[in-house]
């Protein structure tokens, strides 16, 4: 039995440098004992260190989750990462047998690193020390749920290059001093400050920004679960705007002027009373003309207009939204606002051309709620979804495309005819009635309304290969 003592719990450099021997040694998982520096000597183990026999080849996908899941707090990592190791050096598509028991719990205890990451990124907050040789100094405590300093550090590093800076955890703790970072232990909360000027101004920006008509308190505890609120200086005020957060949206609603869109009159005198969904319908030029009459649902009341898709009538693909914006519901055309740039950005990224693809809304007319002089966007519901797929089937009847992409659940819903997540229905290729291929990705507007830069950037990346895996299916 060979016994491995890691003087240092969670460094993934000395863990792949005993991995790596002992694989080339050919010793088996369960001819090895793992251990940390602070348990006992194991009775029976042997602490001759295994010298490495020859090369080993694994995939690189291994490579970069076993740096992320040797963080992990479960004493029992060390020997599980190398029992999956071992087998993937025999089978080099282990990680690809998603029904595979250590396999699952590899990509499970992945996420959970991944998860910890992003709250650390979002939630540590910089306490001001003073400022020496010209450079501010910042400190930071943070517990997080894992040993995930030596990942997360870099970030703090590119983010806040131009000033001294150390964050403490229980485990460890990063500097950043002279533009040189380096590790040590692990502290207490009780060396940083409690609290600075910078921390007040902060907790004041939070107040201003905090939006009582959109509070939903599940989804905020799911972002910033209650464990974090301790050391963020803004937790402390969550509870009394919360209290007061029924009483200022009543406030706002007595403040408010809601005007309808002075476009609506114009165009609805160009209405009928009455719309009939017949066979008249024929082309795409029949459809524009129809939908601008329809009122099926209540929607068309306060909408501008109705906003059909646009593209080639014999498009490959086929690119289905939520539904108009405010500047679609303007101008009649799909996607010219905000999210239509971010989706114009990601489609050229990805080797799309717009005017080859037929962009269309799984709903028709623009569904808002007047505040002020702006219109804000509300999902439309599945009823609305359900009675604007007349239209949406006529759209896929005269176009006929190989592949439909889907942006957000309502539009996969609109395609479907049922609700799904788009998590269980994304990363593969689903076939359609009628011979179409479905691919489910997010909407482009999701990209705009995430705060954190780093998420952002990585949702972004995600959607782009999405469509790049679109224009790959359709060539």
């Amino acid at each position: 039995m060979r016994e491995v003592v890691l003087a240092e719990p969670g460094d993934f450099a000395e863990w792949r440098s005993a991995a790596r021997g002992l694989l080339a040694s050919g010793v088996a998982p369960e001819d090895v004992s793992w251990r940390g520096s602070a348990e006992g000597a194991s009775l029976f183990g042997d602490d001759g260190t295994a010298a490495p026999a020859g090369a080993v080849s694994l995939p690189r996908e291994l490579l970069e989750i076993a740096e992320r899941v040797i963080c992990h707090r479960d004493a029992g990592v060390p020997a599980r990462l190398y029992r999956i190791i071992w087998r993937a050096a025999r089978d080099r598509h282990l990680l690809a047998r998603t029904t595979d028991a250590e396999v699952d719990w590899l990509r499970g205890a992945d996420k959970a690193i991944r998860r910890d990451v992003h709250k650390m990124h979002a939630f540590v907050r910089f306490r001001r020390l003073g400022e020496e040789a010209g450079r501010e100094s910042f400190a930071a405590w943070f517990e997080p749920s894992h040993r995930i300093l030596r990942l997360t550090a870099p970030f703090f590093q590119r983010r806040f290059y131009g000033m001294n800076w150390a964050i403490i955890t229980p485990d460890a703790r990063a500097i950043w001093q002279d533009e040189k970072l380096v590790y040590g232990p692990g502290g207490t909360k009780g060396e940083v400050p409690d609290s600075d000027i910078v921390e007040d101004q902060w907790r004041a920006y939070y107040g201003a920004i905090f939006n009582p008509a959109r509070v939903k308190i599940d989804a905020m505890r799911a972002e910033m679960p209650k464990k974090y609120w301790k050391n963020l200086p803004e937790a402390q005020d969550i509870a009394p705007l919360l209290a007061g957060a029924e009483a200022r949206v009543e406030r706002m609603r007595e403040a408010a002027v809601s005007l309808a869109n002075p476009l609506t009159d114009k165009w609805r005198t160009r209405v009928p009373d009455a719309l009939t969904l017949s066979d008249d319908v024929k082309s795409l030029d029949d459809l524009a003309r129809a939908v601008d009459h329809c009122t099926r649902c209540p929607l068309y009341c306060d909408a501008t207009q109705g906003v059909v898709g646009e593209g080639p009538a014999a498009a490959r693909i086929m690119v289905v939204g939520e539904q108009p914006g405010d500047q679609e519901d303007l101008q009649g055309r799909p996607f010219v606002g905000p999210a239509g740039q971010v989706l114009n950005e990601a489609l050229e990224e990805a080797g799309l051309d717009r005017t080859r693809l037929f962009l269309t809304n799984a709903v028709k007319h623009f569904k808002f709620e007047p505040r002020g002089k702006r219109r804000l966007h509300q999902n439309p519901t599945a009823g609305e979804i359900d009675i604007c797929r007349w239209w949406l089937d006529k759209e896929r009847a005269f176009v006929q495309p190989d592949l439909i992409v889907t942006l957000g659940a309502s539009a996969l819903r609109g395609v479907t005819g049922k609700s799904a997540s788009i998590k269980s229905m994304r990363g593969a290729v689903h076939e359609l009635e009628g011979g179409s291929k479905l691919i489910a990705t997010i909407h482009p507007s999701f990209l705009l309304r995430l705060p954190d830069r780093d998420r952002a950037a990585e949702e972004r990346a995600m959607f782009v290969a999405d469509l790049i895996r679109a224009r790959e299916l359709a060539d």
